[in-house]
């Protein structure tokens, strides 16, 4: 069952470089965002996880100012992003889900551009765009067209423009969406590097295997409310289930065991602290229902487990058909704002962005 966030980490007197307090969010009718709190503190990198149309990506749509909240406060390193939203702003880098590069520059004037938004210029912009293009593996690509490069390197261009002006806060939304296995593992392990450096990291993401990796902390969102955070340790430990885990060909079996027993879509599963002692037991339970039996798994407590016990649905099942298809097409997803502080269009040239006093904002169906 859901449960309310726990204590968040120890963080001595420092202001924390992300401060979110209670801050909700509409759309019309629907709820995307409820009395959500969050705190971030420099060099920390957060896992911030939740099914489609949790309100992963409004939650990140507030803080780097493209939204205002309807309710509550949030703080980039002190500064308020709705009293001091251009300030504010400064601190952060945010890349969001969807790739917002344009296509017919090269790789060095796509960095170029996004760096003078951010106020950089001559001598500076040329160190920034190496310093961020090495560890990225864009040094190569610099003068190729960003409508050659592969999707995996595109991402990557696109993470860079939210780097090129040092942000303390980096807001991350999905940076590894079908990308390859080369391009994920280069943005892990800048991304640890960044904290290591003192960036605080946001980092939204599908697959639980990179929050392990990143060593990171989590907050899980669900319809709109932050349900745990802690460290991945803390929850595992809190939440975490141990379990025997059965896949049929048909519909399981109904059986008499002396542990919690659940049934869905062809699996049955067994919660029990010992699972791989109470496996033969299970077994013999079968009868003759084991001849459809497909696989049996013996599940040990992590962070997927967590994640089931305390929504109850695995992550990457989609949406919620009770909300997260109306959130997710109420929730404006933010175009590439790579730089921190200007919003362009997502394909067109430089300048193509939405007129003068509206939101640079498009529609999209993002958490």
């Amino acid at each position: 069952m859901p449960t309310e966030p726990g204590p968040q980490r120890a963080r001595g007197d420092r202001t924390p470089a992300l401060a979110v307090h209670s801050v909700s969010k509409r759309y019309g009718g629907t709820v995307a965002l409820r009395d959500v709190s969050l705190d971030i503190a420099e060099g920390e990198i957060t896992g911030l996880l939740g099914h489609n149309g949790a309100g992963k990506t409004t939650l990140m749509s507030l803080v780097a100012g493209l939204l205002r909240p309807d309710a509550g406060e949030i703080e980039v390193r002190g500064l308020s992003s709705v009293r001091d939203p251009h300030r504010a702003r400064r601190e952060l880098g945010l890349a969001p889900q969807e790739v917002g590069v344009y296509p017919p520059l090269t790789v060095r004037q796509n960095l170029r551009f996004f760096a003078e938004l951010a106020g950089l210029r001559g001598r500076e912009v040329r160190l920034r765009t190496q310093e961020v293009a090495e560890p990225l593996g864009l040094t190569a690509l610099l003068d190729r067209r960003v409508s050659r490069l592969s999707g995996g390197e595109q991402r990557r261009v696109h993470t860079a423009m939210a780097l090129l002006h040092r942000p303390k806060l980096l807001l991350l939304d999905e940076p590894t969406a079908g990308v390859d296995v080369e391009t994920r593992s280069r943005l892990i392990a800048f991304v640890r590097e960044l904290a290591a450096a003192g960036t605080a990291v946001c980092y939204s993401t599908h697959y639980l295997a990179e929050v392990e990796a990143l060593d990171a902390s989590v907050a899980v969102l669900d319809h709109g409310r932050m349900i745990a955070r802690g460290t991945l340790r803390e929850l595992v430990r809190s939440h975490g289930d141990s379990a025997v885990e059965l896949v049929f060909s048909g519909s399981p079996p109904s059986l008499r065991l002396p542990w919690p027993v659940t049934r869905e879509a062809g699996v049955l599963r067994v919660r029990v602290e010992q699972p791989h002692l109470a496996a033969p037991e299970v077994l013999a339970a079968l009868g003759d229902s084991a001849r459809s039996l497909v696989n049996l798994r013996v599940v040990q407590p992590s962070l997927e487990t967590v994640f089931l016990r305390l929504t109850g649905r695995r992550y990457g099942d989609g949406p919620d058909p009770a909300g997260a298809a109306a959130a997710d097409a109420a929730a404006p997803a933010p175009v590439a704002r790579g730089a921190g502080t200007s919003g362009e269009g997502r394909n067109g040239a430089p300048g193509d962005g939405p007129p003068p006093g509206e939101q640079a904002i498009e529609a999209g169906r993002h958490g």
